[in-house]
């Protein structure tokens, strides 16, 4: 199954102190504006080869409701979507996500 498939059939998101914590501190990316992208369109999805070591790991481009654009790195773990980072798309990724 692809991973646009496995995001339909997860039931909810698994959030991790650090992690949110981080996106936050780092990034000012909140856990609400992560889990937007996963509701709006269009929604880019693939596979992080380089960091899927020990588990598949993936990458989303996407906007939240308030039309912010974030690239999103998260796993599937036990039918939930885990966020390991969130941070605002680069102006090469705005490029890729504004095409479609």
């Amino acid at each position: 199954m692809d991973i646009e498939g496995k995001i339909f059939e997860c039931g909810g998101f698994d959030w991790d102190k650090g992690n949110w914590s981080k996106n936050w501190l780092k990034h000012g990316v909140s856990i609400v504006e992560c889990e937007q992208v996963f509701f709006n369109s269009p929604l880019v999805s693939g596979r992080d080869q380089k960091h899927s070591i020990g588990e598949d790991r993936h990458y989303a481009l996407g906007k939240t409701d308030g039309g912010r654009l974030l690239f999103v790195v998260f796993t599937v773990r036990e039918n939930n979507i885990r966020v390991i980072c969130a941070r605002d798309m680069t102006k090469k990724e705005q490029e890729v996500y504004r095409k479609l």
